[in-house]
């Protein structure tokens, strides 16, 4: 395993990110394919054994169970100095809204709820999930700057948003003496580059980290085309965001896969060996042991010059999908599905 920087801040992560969506009970949540404790905590301490530092989750995932699974297993297989913990919030909910709660006390009870989900006294990077538009700025950064004084945080990430809000909320933190965003965690691999209009160049110069969901496009950068797997039957969301560009991506698709057998490796190690050549630590989700190997295996992998134009050739731009295409004021007003008791988010 490698270690770097994450952008800013003073953690020391595994270039491979768990991702832990996967894992949390499923009668609390809608994906059928996520793993119980016992298995979850296989995969967690196999991902411990080969180096990974770095585990990501949220309190949206099946109703905090996600939380829960990790805090259990980080506990009882890793001192707590040693690993990087991150986990998100979800922005007010209307009944909140309705009762006058603001963004600060928001903040206040997920950090309390999340910190009580993972067993831990501190979360080292907490992520703001997605942008809430009925919640001034200004308070989001204060409630996230109060967490960080009161020494339940240690930095804050942000997750699905513009390039334009990321400099904007790192604008006012600097202005007002807040913490800033170290990290964004956004959609990109290697057929979804949109990343790379504005956000990438936006994190180069600010050296603030990329840590990408959907590495592996849900699976579709990690076998053939036309293979069927229950995740890719089951996964509607996933659909959603790949199946109408399905005809051009495939081309790319074909192409990780000639390379993985010219180089007698895994498609998942070509697709992520390309990612990070990109960004500091991708977020790849495991629900089966050789998917955390074969990611671990990824970081030693160089791939040429040559090899990486022949991967990035056929790519045509794509249209916004998934959070990002709802990620408006207009759609906020009209979905207010994000609560900790209602989860229907994949990110």
């Amino acid at each position: 395993m490698q270690y770097t920087r994450l952008g800013n801040s003073q953690l020391n992560v595994s270039r491979i990110c768990m991702g832990c969506m996967g894992f949390g009970d499923s009668k609390n949540g809608q994906h059928s394919w996520t793993l119980d404790e016992e298995h979850s905590r296989e995969i967690i301490r196999r991902g411990l054994e080969l180096g990974v530092n770095f585990f990501d989750t949220a309190i949206g995932y099946q109703s905090g169970t996600s939380e829960q699974y990790l805090g259990h297993a980080l506990r009882d297989f890793a001192k707590r100095e040693d690993v990087v913990v991150a986990t998100k919030f979800l922005p007010r909910t209307q009944d909140e809204i309705a009762e006058g709660v603001s963004g600060q006390k928001h903040i206040e009870r997920m950090v309390d709820t999340s910190l009580k989900n993972l067993r831990l006294d501190y979360i080292d990077l907490y992520i703001y999930h997605m942008w809430d538009y009925e919640t001034p700025l200004f308070d989001i950064m204060d409630g996230l700057n109060r967490m960080v004084q009161a020494g339940k945080v240690r930095y804050i990430g942000i997750s699905n948003c513009y390039a334009y809000q990321l400099a904007k909320a790192n604008a006012l933190a600097e202005k007002e003496g807040f913490s800033k965003f170290v990290s964004v965690q956004g959609h990109y691999n290697l057929i979804f580059r949109e990343e790379e209009r504005e956000m990438a160049k936006l994190c180069a110069e600010d050296n603030i980290a990329m840590t990408p969901y959907s590495a592996l496009a849900s699976g579709r950068l990690s076998r053939l085309p036309g293979t069927i797997t229950k995740r890719l039957e089951e996964d509607s969301y996933a659909k959603f965001k790949y199946d109408t560009t399905a005809e051009q991506d495939n081309e790319i698709i074909r192409r990780v896969a000639e390379l993985a057998e010219k180089r007698g490796v895994s498609m998942t190690e070509i697709s992520l060996a390309w990612l990070l050549t990109k960004v500091t630590s991708p977020v790849v989700g495991a629900t089966k042991m050789h998917h955390i190997e074969g990611a671990v295996k990824a970081v030693e992998l160089a791939l040429t010059p040559e090899e990486i134009a022949y991967l990035e050739e056929p790519y045509v731009p794509h249209k916004l999908v998934g959070v990002m295409a709802q990620n408006t004021p207009a759609a906020a007003k009209q979905q207010h599905v994000w609560s900790a008791g209602n989860q229907s988010i994949e990110v």
